[in-house]
């Protein structure tokens, strides 16, 4: 459905996205091309104004998410989940992989790899095991020398779930 999706929403053109009003969303729930949920709709017009404020302090949306240090890619995503709309959970981190930035990805999988490896005790959603984890992730980074998403995909293939 993203085809449609993103055609719907003008390419995602904050300029235009911003500008969109209630009836035009409304009107996008009768559109069977596109995920129907009302709050998710709701939020790519707030995230347009989002992206506008940041570009207008950053220069571009793109220099923020880009200058942002991987060593704090939990702080990337609680800045989002803070300023945007909707961007809780794995929201964030699947947002900025989808832009190209590098980040891991905290799935089930990754989770019960790092559990197996005794890193964390739970599905990590606590500020205490998000420090954990990304405390982990930069070791790793720093030995290897891959990116955050190469180590999560590898870590989330070690479980058989």
């Amino acid at each position: 459905k993203w085809p449609a999706f993103e055609q719907v929403f003008f390419g995602f053109d904050p300029e235009k996205v911003v500008l969109m009003g209630a009836e035009h969303l409304e009107r996008l729930m009768q559109d069977q091309r596109i995920i129907r949920h009302l709050g998710k709709l709701k939020s790519v017009p707030r995230n347009a104004q989002m992206v506008l404020d940041i570009a207008k302090v950053h220069g571009s949306f793109g220099a923020f998410i880009a200058d942002w240090p991987v060593t704090d890619i939990v702080g990337l995503w609680k800045y989002l989940a803070k300023h945007g709309n909707q961007l809780g959970g794995l929201s964030a981190p699947r947002f900025l992989r989808m832009v190209g930035k590098d980040t891991f990805v905290p799935t089930e999988d990754m989770a019960a790899a790092l559990i197996a490896q005794k890193v964390i005790d739970k599905q990590p959603t606590s500020q205490r095991d998000l420090a954990l984890v990304q405390q982990v992730f930069n070791q790793w980074h720093a030995e290897s020398g891959r990116p955050l998403c190469q180590l999560s995909v590898m870590l989330a293939h070690t479980v058989n779930h």
